[in-house]
């Protein structure tokens, strides 16, 4: 053993990392009976592993990271996630994190947090940073807010065996109006929520559901940055370890949530939904995007409309019976110091994973068979659509262009072509394009190269970002952007913030876009807005009929 800087003697590393950690995605359970709690055993009685790493571990590890993970893991059968999420909750910032691929097969993970140590914010150039543990405050101006948001998330993690994919860092949204941090769009539309557009909170304690083992990995980022001495390493190995034994203490908690009777027909008053756009001037929005793509400015353009619903019901409660109404790859609830995110997207925005960057294009769309037959059927459909297909070939055009851009020559690749993916009530043309970092590059680059993603903006993107601009009364705020993590390692996930519904002082805002070509017609196209909405806007109605208003 050789003695190292910081004062104490280095021991060989023999972790390797766990397989798991290569794969970055989003994989949870939906569990078909969520909502009925039964009473909670102390978790501290199933307890299946002591803390890991040892604590003599724990120090050979402090020396050469300045984070290293320490977990305990308990038996998960007597909670769900949605469960603990609200035995965590404390009314702080908190987020959850659940799957369902196909509309029918359970992901692996559900992740959930609450309680962040630090939050960073950007409106335009003004960069706020808040320690959410002094309460201290920090304002800045920043050319390149992302830039600035980079610096955050650069430290050594220690790669720690048995751990998920996600282990702690920074968690939130990028929102659309953050392309305009890297293009110059001279025309934006009114900012009438005062939102900002970058709104990341930093988890160092996380649960993590692991639906294939049924256990509960909750783990906490033990801070080893100014570990000097063998005594500064076991002090933070005894924060963290404190911090877990307070989370197993709150999940240990009993429950005192009745199950709740859930019908998907009960009436439920008429909602009073109002948009940004009347019938007929969105359909002139669609004829002036025609123009646009006829004079030969853009290939396609994807408008939308925002909707607003004025509501008292708690958003976790139509996060619930959205769960149980769109059950999808990404779903997550998203609570900020400004607002609270519910959503329900298809479509990954950016994943970076060992520098291998990931974008997944969905366009083309039929609604699901009642029966095997008409599925098929309808599949068979909508692969031999020629505008479906054009419209999809042309956005995974975009996707390797945008790939490229950060990618290494030559490594850009098609990995799956023009599948057919299936959900709860649609079914999608998706089309995976991968390519390796170029050195030197990192998931802040990927992300400014691929956001928007050209399904909620056109081809060419910057002068279709330039005719959205030009024709929506209001900013975007979230829609459109990403919504996900980026972790210490330099690994992201990010969904686009689809069939997703801000909430904010009581309001809540459902927005939907559609892809106009040069032969799209005005009442279809409206038509397709207000069918994206719908799977939300009935999640509200469900809510309000279960819990009233």
């Amino acid at each position: 053993m050789d003695r190292t800087s910081k004062g104490f003697y280095r021991r060989p590393l023999r972790c390797q990392r766990n397989d798991l950690t290569r794969r970055v995605c989003w994989r949870a359970y939906l569990h078909p009976y969520g909502s009925l709690n039964p009473p909670t055993p102390p978790l501290e009685k199933l307890s299946i592993a002591m803390l890991t790493p040892q604590s003599a571990d724990f120090d050979a590890l402090s020396i050469q990271h300045d984070f290293v993970p320490v977990y305990r893991r308990l038996l998960s059968d007597s909670l769900t996630p949605v469960t603990a999420f609200r035995l965590l909750d404390d009314g702080s910032p908190a987020c959850l994190f659940e799957s369902v691929i196909g509309g029918e097969k359970v992901g692996r993970y559900s992740f959930l947090a609450s309680g962040p140590i630090k939050r960073f914010a950007a409106h335009g150039n003004t960069v706020t940073i808040s320690d959410q543990l002094s309460g201290k405050t920090e304002q800045l101006q920043s050319a390149d807010p992302l830039e600035t948001f980079r610096s955050h998330v650069k430290y050594r993690v220690a790669d720690v065996p048995g751990l998920p994919p996600f282990v702690g860092g920074a968690i939130g949204y990028a929102g659309y109006d953050v392309v305009r941090y890297v293009e110059k769009l001279p025309n934006a539309p009114l900012d009438d929520r005062d939102l900002p557009d970058l709104d990341f909170a930093f988890y160092h304690t996380l649960c993590v559901f692991d639906h294939v083992d049924k256990t509960i990995t909750v783990v906490s980022l033990a801070d080893c940055r100014d570990v000097g001495d063998q005594a500064q390493s076991q002090a933070a190995f005894a924060q963290a370890a404190e911090q877990i034994d307070q989370t197993i203490a709150k999940l240990s908690q009993p429950t005192a949530h009745t199950p709740d009777e859930l019908t998907t027909d009960k009436p439920s008053p008429p909602l009073n939904i109002e948009s940004n756009f009347t019938r007929e001037s969105f359909g002139q929005a669609v004829l002036d995007c025609v123009e646009y793509i006829r004079a030969g400015d853009i290939f396609q353009v994807v408008p939308s409309q925002r909707l607003s619903v004025k509501t008292d019901v708690d958003p976790f409660e139509i996060y619930r019976s959205l769960r149980v109404v769109n059950p999808s790859p990404f779903m997550f609830y998203v609570r900020t110091s400004d607002c609270i995110l519910v959503g329900c997207s298809p479509e990954i925005m950016c994943r970076v994973a060992d520098n291998v960057v990931t974008v997944r294009p969905l366009a083309g769309t039929r609604p699901r068979g009642k029966t095997e037959k008409e599925d098929k059927a309808l599949e068979k459909e909508l692969l031999a659509d020629p505008k479906e297909i054009a419209e999809h070939v042309m956005l995974v055009d975009l996707g390797r262009n945008d790939v490229g851009r950060v990618a290494q020559f030559g490594t850009v690749e098609l990995t799956e072509v023009m599948v057919v993916e299936r959900y709860s009530h649609v079914m999608h043309i998706s089309s995976e394009v991968q390519g390796k970092l170029r050195e030197g590059l990192d998931a802040f680059d990927a992300l400014k190269a691929v956001l928007p993603a050209g399904t909620v903006s056109g081809a060419p993107k910057v002068r279709a970002m330039e005719v959205i601009d030009s024709i929506e009364p209001h900013r975007r705020g979230p829609y459109g952007g990403a919504v996900g993590y980026i972790d210490y390692r330099g690994n992201m996930d990010t969904c686009i913030a689809l069939r997703t519904m801000v909430a904010k002082d009581g309001v809540v805002y459902v927005q939907a876009g559609c892809g106009v070509v040069a032969d799209s017609d005005p009442n279809a196209e409206y038509e397709e807005t207000m069918n994206k909405a719908r799977a939300l806007i009935s999640a509200i109605e469900i809510t309000v009929a279960r819990v009233g208003s």
